[in-house]
């Protein structure tokens, strides 16, 4: 089982965040590349409030933490959220069944509490954990946008993957 702990509830005391925190800017620093290019924040505050309101800690059912998930780029007119774009990361020790299965609960969770119609991930061609964990959760691959972006100071491209709410609700 897992938990999601939006960082930005007001339910959540300065020490608590605080718990956390650190492994929130260890698993950032490890696999900064997988996460960003040459443009993004250079701090883990600046990167998590890029994500305000919309960004939790996973935790397993004791509390250990697994990794980050944020949603940013809504599209939509305050009414309805037509689309947003998923940001995630899992620690080492979350690999395998439990990111699947956290994945699932997540997704499930944009559509069911935002309503939205499309949930999209931008990654680098050569994030293939998070290409096969997009795959297994039902994102199919858009488009490739070639030199989209800089990364190490190199042209970089990126894919697109998207999932729709039909593949929780059918239609």
């Amino acid at each position: 089982m897992c938990k999601f702990i939006n960082i930005f509830s007001s339910s959540n005391s300065n020490l608590f965040i605080l718990r956390y925190i650190f492994e929130v800017e260890n698993c950032y620093s490890k696999y900064k590349k997988y996460l960003q290019d040459d443009f993004a924040p250079n701090n883990i505050n600046d990167f998590i409030k890029s994500f305000y309101p919309y960004f939790w800690i996973i935790t397993d059912y004791y509390g250990k933490f697994m990794g980050f998930v944020g949603l940013d780029n809504f599209v939509g007119d305050g009414v309805v959220n037509f689309s947003a774009e998923l940001t995630t990361c899992f620690d080492r020790c979350a690999w395998g069944d439990f990111t699947k299965y956290s994945a699932k609960i997540f997704l499930k969770k944009c559509f069911d509490e935002f309503g939205l119609y499309k949930i999209k991930s931008q990654i680098f061609p050569d994030n293939f954990r998070i290409k096969t964990l997009l795959k297994y959760s039902g994102f199919e691959h858009e488009a490739t946008l070639p030199k989209e972006t800089i990364r190490a100071r190199k042209p970089q491209d990126i894919e697109i993957y998207s999932l729709y709410r039909k593949y929780y609700y059918g239609g």
